[in-house]
């Protein structure tokens, strides 16, 4: 079930990457709003994922995903670029992801 909440936690931390950029320094109050709810939800599911994974790598998995997912969906929505440097440092995010969870953290 850890599982389960660190990977929606995630998407909120996606979406609140998202709505951020929209929130324009926080200028705009739907956009701020959406913005600061997502990251409560996200936190609040991070903090039952931390029940059951050490903390460290908890956040660690939880900030690094989101990293990726945000870099990702910044280039399919956002116009954003993704070259082969972002690609290879997505891949060292994914090797040390998958590092964390070889180590029998959680």
């Amino acid at each position: 079930m850890s599982w389960l909440y660190l990977g929606i936690a995630v998407i909120f931390e996606v979406a609140v990457g998202l709505f951020a950029s929209k929130a324009q320094g926080f200028t705009r109050l739907w956009w701020t709003l959406a913005t600061l709810a997502s990251g409560a939800v996200g936190t609040f599911l991070l903090s039952l994922a931390l029940l059951t994974f050490d903390v460290g790598v908890g956040y660690a998995i939880w900030t690094s995903v989101a990293g990726v997912g945000i870099v990702v969906v910044g280039a399919m929505l956002l116009g954003q670029r993704l070259d082969w440097k972002k690609a290879l440092g997505i891949a060292v995010v994914i090797g040390g992801v998958v590092g964390l969870q070889l180590s029998g953290a959680a």
